[in-house]
């Protein structure tokens, strides 16, 4: 089979490791929800995610500002609202109410929780280094929360353009890790 050329802007859906999620933020009384697909593990205890929030976007100032967000991982019942919540700015659009998203009080963190996601990971700016060369977070994940009803939750994989995969199928395979 003969393979062809790549654009390299479409690279990025080769790769995307993880579940979109929603990225609440909040600063001096402003809160903001923004989609965010381009983010990765960097270390499991204390949890470490990477993530990159473009300049262009509000949720950056905010989350720059106050060196906290929650990372909300939502299921496909929600994409509808995650496309929504990524295609407009919440510059101009209180983004909770307009896609029918509850703000809940975090516990660690003065962003809020949106509760009809099926996790929620409670974050701090870990370090600062690489942000304003790269617009590059590094998280600290500093508490998590699960719904414990939801056991295979089908949650949404960006691909680039518009196009998303859905979790599915999960398979076990002999481990030696803990």
């Amino acid at each position: 089979m003969a393979k062809k050329s790549l654009a390299l802007a479409r690279v990025y859906g080769l790769l995307e490791p993880g579940p979109v999620v929603l990225v609440t933020t909040q600063h001096k009384g402003r809160a903001n929800v923004m989609t965010m697909s381009w983010h990765t593990m960097m270390e499991f205890e204390p949890p470490l995610v990477g993530c990159v929030v473009s300049g262009r976007n509000f949720s950056f100032g905010l989350l720059n500002a106050s060196r906290e967000c929650v990372l909300n991982i939502p299921t496909v019942e929600l994409a509808k609202q995650v496309v929504g919540v990524g295609n407009c700015s919440g510059r101009r659009v209180d983004k909770f109410a307009k896609f029918g998203l509850t703000a809940v009080p975090a516990k660690e963190v003065g962003a809020p929780l949106i509760r009809e996601c099926y996790a929620n990971l409670e974050c701090r700016v870990a370090n600062a280094r690489w942000i304003a060369r790269y617009n590059f977070f590094v998280l600290e994940v500093v508490k998590a929360w699960i719904d414990p009803a939801q056991k295979d939750p089908r949650t949404l994989h960006h691909r680039g353009y518009g196009a998303f995969m859905v979790a599915g199928e999960t398979i076990r395979l002999t481990s030696r890790m803990r």
